[in-house]
């Protein structure tokens, strides 16, 4: 057969989920089930790239993995919505950053000055006993505009504002039409922020969303810059997302009581899961 001359097809994306409980860890047995440690989630193509998102706990696992199976991990891009500390206290645990031949590029939607002090003052005495500025690998910060940042083999990740508590920002992730919408601290409410979310979700292929509140206890904790499994799998259904992941559970509930919120949000969207710690999801 010829070649027909076309260009090579887009690198497939798999997500991987390393850290899906909100607020802080919970590594208790009734947890277990869904997993305890904080938001981290990594998204890899089949050329062996990989992207990560937010760095709770769950990046420590990651670093391990990225060491252990020697994959690459020279030049690693880690993607921050925000500073509360259930997504950035895993990163002082992240091996990669203590070996000299690695670049670590961090991405926000904060300038790159205050991007550098936030990750400093995480670190800084009497916080914890290695300093930010003595790490061995490479640091590069970058600051994510509007128009979004693209990578080698097709990859173009963009952002938008979420209404969250001091700021928080999702991002969209496309490859070759393929696409994946990380929206974890969103607050359903405002219209705006709501329909920029709804415009970085439209046809999706993954979708993962903030559904940390039930619809009941959602009226006592309006104001918290969190969501719920209704109000995502009304998002799904506008955007024609194929798979919603319910994301950030509460440390409250346990596996039995995450087991119930998937049927029940089911019975809305039936492709919804609730996001566990070493979930695989193939996104074309």
């Amino acid at each position: 057969m010829q070649d027909s001359g076309g260009a090579p097809p887009a690198p497939s994306m798999q997500v991987r989920f390393w850290g899906v409980r909100g607020s802080i860890p919970t590594p208790t047995p009734g947890n277990l089930g869904y997993g305890g440690n904080t938001p981290c989630v990594e998204i890899a193509l089949s050329t062996g790239e990989c992207f990560i998102f937010d760095a709770g706990t769950g990046i420590r696992n990651l670093g391990i993995d990225l060491l252990k199976n020697r994959r690459p991990c020279e030049n690693v891009n880690i993607f921050l919505t925000h500073f509360h500390w259930d997504h950035l206290q895993g990163l002082p645990f992240f091996l990669p950053l203590y070996a000299k031949a690695n670049t670590i590029t961090f991405h926000s939607a904060r300038p790159v000055a205050q991007l550098r002090e936030i990750l400093r003052g995480q670190m800084a005495t009497p916080y914890f006993p290695v300093h930010f500025d003595l790490l061995a690998a490479e640091m590069q910060f970058a600051q994510i505009t509007g128009k979004g940042t693209s990578f080698e083999e097709g990859v173009h990740i963009s952002s938008f504002a979420l209404t969250h508590p001091e700021g928080a920002n999702g991002y969209k992730v496309s490859i070759g039409g393929k696409t994946v919408v990380y929206a974890t601290d969103h607050e359903h409410g405002i219209d705006a922020a709501d329909e920029r979310l709804l415009e970085a979700a439209k046809g999706a292929e993954v979708l993962i969303y903030d559904a940390q509140f039930t619809p009941e206890e959602y009226p006592t904790h309006a104001g918290w810059g969190h969501g719920t499994w209704l109000e995502a799998v009304n998002v799904a259904k506008r955007a024609g997302v194929k798979q919603l992941v319910l994301f950030h559970h509460d440390p409250g509930h346990d596996d039995e009581h995450m087991d119930e919120i998937v049927e029940r949000a089911r019975t809305y969207f039936p492709n919804t899961c609730a996001a566990t710690e070493g979930m695989m999801l193939e996104a074309g």
